[in-house]
């Protein structure tokens, strides 16, 4: 193209964003600075979301302060983009900074909010937030349930989650519990050592199982040295993964503890027969129950 406006930068952008190749789409941004063409809102609010993805908290800086430099008003998505990249680059703070300042909010704006509080294990701040955002006459949806569940379940807070999941069952927000509501559940179970009852919402749970659902439970029995659970859940997670050399690992380290070095040679010769290795990151696998539910605060 001889000619390449705000709009042709902001569609390529926009194109490396959606097919996630987030390093390309922030190369493009780059070159766009340097060109000299300047950007619009909505060239912002995709390079935002890309920094959010891709944990360029640096370009999302740069952001905000040419946001400020240019005096652009702080609208909603401008707004809840900014809150989104500092909440998934790890500096909610900033992220509290921008959701204050705002004028305007909607249901996206709070649940960003909420989700950025999860994300830093500030549980018991989230769920005040969430409390103020329904004082403030704002309609929780099910993304918000998700954040403010993964929130208790990082921060051990095992009575406000059974709470706000009772109030989901009983239909309070309009809606009945999805299968990441569930997930978030066994999670806060697990994490708090609740391991029957973790099993119990894992039997009943109306829903086709998530590779989260039996990592929480793998990493709950493995801190506390349950070794039945244990092993059931590595089982469940070789049949979901069976690409993953880690659950082998996994697995052969739970049938050493055990003294079945039977067994463990059994495990041996199943990765060997599928053509896996043993990776160095693998040798020493230590899973928390809380990394396996990040994966419910990712958009999909």
């Amino acid at each position: 193209m001889p000619q390449r406006d705000v709009v042709s930068w902001t569609v390529l952008i926009m194109g490396y964003k959606n097919s996630r190749k987030y390093d390309h789409a922030l190369i493009a941004f780059e070159q766009m600075q340097y060109v000299g063409v300047v950007s619009n809102c909505v060239t912002m609010v995709n390079a935002l979301a890309v920094c959010a993805s891709f944990g360029a908290l640096e370009i999302g800086v740069w952001i905000h302060d040419f946001i400020k430099r240019s005096e652009w008003e702080l609208d909603v998505i401008l707004g809840t983009a900014l809150i989104n990249m500092y909440g998934k680059c790890g500096r909610i703070e900033e992220g509290l900074g921008v959701f204050r300042s705002m004028k305007e909010k909607n249901v996206f704006t709070w649940n960003v909010l909420i989700k950025g509080l999860a994300l830093a294990k500030s549980g018991e701040e989230a769920i005040c937030w969430f409390n103020r955002m329904e004082l403030e006459g704002f309609k929780a949806d099910e993304v918000t349930l998700v954040g403010v569940l993964c929130a208790c379940s990082h921060s051990g807070l095992m009575i406000t989650g059974r709470q706000i999941f009772g109030s989901v069952i009983v239909g309070k927000y309009g809606f009945s519990p999805s299968v990441k509501h569930f997930a978030c559940m066994i999670d806060l179970f697990a994490c708090a050592g609740y391991l029957e009852d973790a099993f119990k919402f894992i039997r009943e749970m109306p829903f086709e199982l998530m590779k989260a659902m039996w990592g929480s439970l793998l990493a709950g029995s493995r801190a506390r040295g349950n070794l039945e659970f244990s092993e059931f859940a590595a089982w469940k997670l070789v049949k979901l993964d069976p690409e993953n050399c880690a659950y082998y690992v996994v697995l052969s380290n739970l049938y050493a503890e055990m003294g079945r070095w039977i067994d463990v040679e059994k495990v041996r010769i199943m990765m060997k027969e599928r053509g896996l290795k043993k990776d160095l990151g693998c040798s020493s696998i230590e899973l928390e129950p809380q990394e396996h539910v990040y994966e419910l605060l990712l958009p999909h």
